[in-house]
C-alpha cells in the first residue's frame, strides 16, 4: 500500500520548520531504511544530503515514502530530498517491506498486491512487479492511454486494473495522519535527515504497538 508525503521545511535564517502536507507518492518499510542513494565520503556530505532538503515548487522540503498494511500500520518508509520523483523511490521502498509470518518461515518480503497512484504507472515498475509475481493496482496516465489508443493494435492491450481493490488505498493516507500525529513527525524539528528517519521510526513502533494482535484477514501487506 503505497504513498507518499512531503515535509516542508522554509527555513531562511530562523531555522523554523513547516507543518508537512500530504501528497502522493511511494513505499516503504518498518525498519531503519537505507539511504536511496551510497552516502559520500565522509567530510563530503553536502547540507542538502545530511539533512534531507531539496528544492521543489514549494521551497525546501522532504519527501517520506511510505508503505502500509491493511491495518493502518507502517511497513516501512525511505526519506529522499523534496524534488526526487515518487517513482525513483518504489524500488528501494518495496524492497525494505518484511513482515513476520504467523509461525515459523522467514518474513514475507513480497506482498500480494501493490496499491499506487497515476505517479508510478511506468513500464519499469509494472516489469519488477510482474517479475516478482506482485499484483499491480495502478491507474494509468491519460497520456499513457492516448498514446497507446494513437497506435491502434499496435498499442497492445491496456495493463489490467482492479477498481474495486483500487478503493483501499485510503489505507496509506490513514496511516500518514496517524504518523502526523506524533508532533516531531508532523512538524519536523530533527536538522539531520538521519535522526528524523530515527524519529519516524519510533512513531511507527508506537503505532504497532497500539495494534500488535494478528489478523490473518488483514495484515497481508
Amino acid at each position: 500500500m503505497p504513498g507518499v508525503w512531503r515535509s516542508r521545511s522554509n527555513r531562511p535564517k530562523a531555522g523554523k520548520w513547516a507543518q508537512p502536507r500530504t501528497t502522493r507518492g511511494g513505499i516503504s518499510n518498518y525498519k531503519k531504511s537505507p539511504d536511496p542513494e551510497p552516502d559520500p565520503p565522509p567530510g563530503k556530505e553536502k547540507p542538502a544530503d545530511r539533512e534531507g532538503l531539496g528544492r521543489s515548487r514549494g521551497g525546501l522540503s522532504t519527501k517520506i515514502h511510505l508503505a502500509a498494511d491493511g491495518r493502518c500500520r507502517p511497513l516501512g518508509f525511505i526519506t529522499t530530498v523534496g524534488q526526487r520523483h515518487d517513482a525513483v523511490a518504489f524500488e528501494l521502498t518495496l524492497a525494505e517491506v518484511a513482515v513476520a509470518r504467523h509461525g515459523a518461515g522467514r518474513p514475507r518480503t513480497r506482498p500480494d498486491a501493490a496499491l499506487a497512484d497515476k505517479a508510478y504507472s511506468s513500464r519499469a515498475i509494472r516489469s519488477h512487479l510482474s517479475r516478482r509475481g506482485i499484483k499491480a493496482v495502478i491507474p494509468i496516465k491519460a497520456d499513457q492511454a492516448a498514446a497507446r489508443a494513437r497506435k491502434g493494435n499496435r498499442g497492445g492491450r491496456p495493463p489490467s486494473f482492479d477498481k474495486a481493490h483500487y478503493r483501499d488505498r485510503n489505507t496509506i493516507e490513514r496511516t500518514v495522519n496517524k504518523l502526523r500525529a506524533h508532533r516531531a513527525v508532523g512538524t519536523r524539528y530533527d536538522k539531520r535527515d538521519y535522526i528524523y528517519r530515527g524519529t519516524i521510526t519510533v512513531a511507527a513502533i508506537r503505532i504497532w504497538l497500539r495494534d500488535p494482535v494478528p489478523d490473518p484477514l488483514q495484515d497481508r501487506p
